[in-house]
C-alpha cells in the first residue's frame, strides 16, 4: 500500500491526457460490452430454445404459406406428440408506427406445444368460446394499458375482411406470461382465433398457415422427424423445410449476416487501435519522468520495482476505465436486447470477466516496453535529462 501514492501521482501527472485516454478506453469498452453482450445474449436465448420443438415452414419462400391439411399428416408420424399452426396477421394499433405481432392460432394446440407459456385455465376457455377473443402478452398489455374485457381495434397491413375493410376488432379475454425459466423473454404478442380469422378474411388461399410447430418425443427424435416431414411433402406444391427452434433462430440470424464475425472484427480493430493509444500515453508519461525515476533509483528502488510501478499505473488506467465502460454497456444492454424482441436480458457476467481480462492484457502489453526502458535507466544518464 505504501506505493499507492506514487502510482496515483503518476496517474494524474497530466490530467487532461489521462482523462482523454480514459474516455478512449471507456468508449471502446462500451462498444465491446454492447456488441459482445448481444452475441452472448443471443447464444443464451438459443440455448434455452426447446430442442424437442420443430418449426415447419415453406421451403421455397419462408413467408409463403402451407395448407392446414398438413397438420393431420404430420400428427400421424411416429414420435410426434402435438402439432400447432400459426398465421401471422401483420397489423398495428392506432398508428402505423405501433406495429404489433399478431398471430392467428388454435389456442389449445399452441399452448400444448409451448409449455413455457403461463395462462390461467379460465382465460384459455374464454378464448375458445369467444370468436373475436384475443390473448395478449403482459408486456403488450402494459404498454397500451389494455385489460381483460377491452375491445381493441387492430388494422391489418395485409389481410382485408370479407367486406373489404382492413379494420379488425378483438376482445381481450386473457393475458399470458412466461414461466420463471423464461422470465427474460418478452410476452409481447397478440393471439387471435384462427377459425374466426380464416373465415372472415378475404383471400383465395383459405385454410393456409405460415408455420407449424411440432412437439416431438425427445431431442434425439428431432432430426429424424424433420427428415420425414420434409420427405412427405417434397413433391407437393408447398414443400417444407423443418428444423428445431435453435437451428431456425440461427438461420434467421445468418440472414442478417455473420454477426459473430462482424462483432469480432470490430472489437479486434478497436482493441488494436487502443493498444497504440495506451502505449503512447505510457511512453510519454515515462519519458517525462525520467529524472524522477532516476531519483527513485538513488533511494534504492530496484529495477524490478520501477517496472512494477509503471505496469501498475497502466493497470489502474485500463481497469478503471474498462470497468466504467462495461458498466455503461450493462445499463444500455437491456434496451438493446429488447429491440431484438427477446426481452430485457441483463448483460451476461462472462462479458464482465472477459472484458476485464482484455483490459489487463492491454495494460500489460502496451506498458511493458516503456516499463522495461524505465527499469534499465542509468542514474547518471537519467539525471542529465532536462
Amino acid at each position: 500500500m505504501k506505493y499507492v501514492p506514487l502510482i496515483w501521482a503518476g496517474f494524474w501527472r497530466k490530467r487532461a491526457r489521462t482523462v482523454l485516454t480514459m474516455l478512449c478506453i471507456m468508449t471502446a469498452f462500451v462498444l465491446y460490452g454492447t456488441l459482445h453482450g448481444v452475441t452472448a445474449g443471443l447464444d443464451d436465448v438459443i440455448s434455452r430454445m426447446s430442442a424437442t420443438r420443430l418449426r415447419v415452414m415453406n421451403r421455397v419462400n419462408s413467408i409463403d404459406s402451407m395448407p392446414l391439411a398438413y397438420k393431420s399428416q404430420i400428427e400421424a408420424l411416429p414420435g410426434v406428440r402435438k402439432v400447432a399452426y400459426y398465421q401471422t396477421f401483420v397489423g398495428y394499433y392506432q398508428d402505423p408506427k405501433n406495429g404489433i405481432g399478431v398471430g392467428a392460432v388454435g389456442i389449445d394446440e399452441l399452448l400444448d406445444v409451448t409449455p413455457e407459456v403461463v395462462l390461467p385455465v379460465e382465460q384459455r376457455e374464454a378464448m375458445k368460446t369467444n370468436r373475436t377473443g384475443a390473448i395478449v402478452g403482459r408486456v403488450l398489455a402494459e404498454k397500451y394499458g389494455w385489460k381483460i374485457g377491452d375491445r381493441v381495434p387492430i388494422k391489418s397491413r395485409v389481410f382485408p375482411k370479407s367486406d373489404g375493410s382492413y379494420d379488425w376488432a378483438f376482445d381481450i379475454v386473457g393475458i399470458y406470461d412466461y414461466s420463471k425459466d423464461f422470465k427474460d423473454f418478452q410476452p409481447d404478442e397478440m393471439w387471435i382465433n384462427w377459425d374466426y380469422f380464416d373465415e372472415e378474411r378475404r383471400t383465395r388461399k383459405k385454410s393456409y398457415v405460415l408455420l407449424f410447430f411440432v412437439s416431438v418425443d425427445s431431442p434425439e427424435a428431432a432430426a429424424g422427424t424433420s427428415e420425414r416431414i420434409d420427405a412427405m411433402f417434397a413433391n407437393s406444391p408447398s414443400p417444407t423445410q423443418t428444423m428445431n427452434e435453435r437451428d431456425s433462430l440461427r438461420q434467421n440470424l445468418k440472414r442478417i449476416g455473420n454477426i459473430n464475425f462482424l462483432v469480432r472484427g470490430i472489437i479486434s480493430a478497436v482493441f488494436f487501435t487502443l493498444l497504440f493509444v495506451i502505449g503512447n500515453t505510457m511512453r510519454q508519461s515515462v519519458r517525462e519522468r525520467i529524472p524522477e525515476l532516476a531519483v527513485l533509483k538513488t533511494y534504492g528502488f530496484a529495477d524490478g520495482l520501477i517496472v512494477t510501478l509503471v505496469l501498475a499505473e497502466s493497470l489502474v488506467l485500463c481497469l478503471f476505465s474498462a470497468a466504467l465502460g462495461i458498466g455503461i454497456a450493462a445499463t444500455l444492454f437491456p434496451t438493446v436486447m429488447s429491440s431484438f424482441g427477446v426481452g430485457s436480458l441483463p448483460l451476461p457476467l462472462s462479458v464482465f470477466a472477459i472484458g476485464l481480462a482484455f483490459a489487463t492484457l492491454l495494460a500489460l502489453v502496451s506498458a511493458l516496453p516503456p516499463a522495461w526502458l524505465a527499469g534499465r535507466l542509468k542514474i547518471v544518464d537519467a539525471l542529465a535529462v532536462r
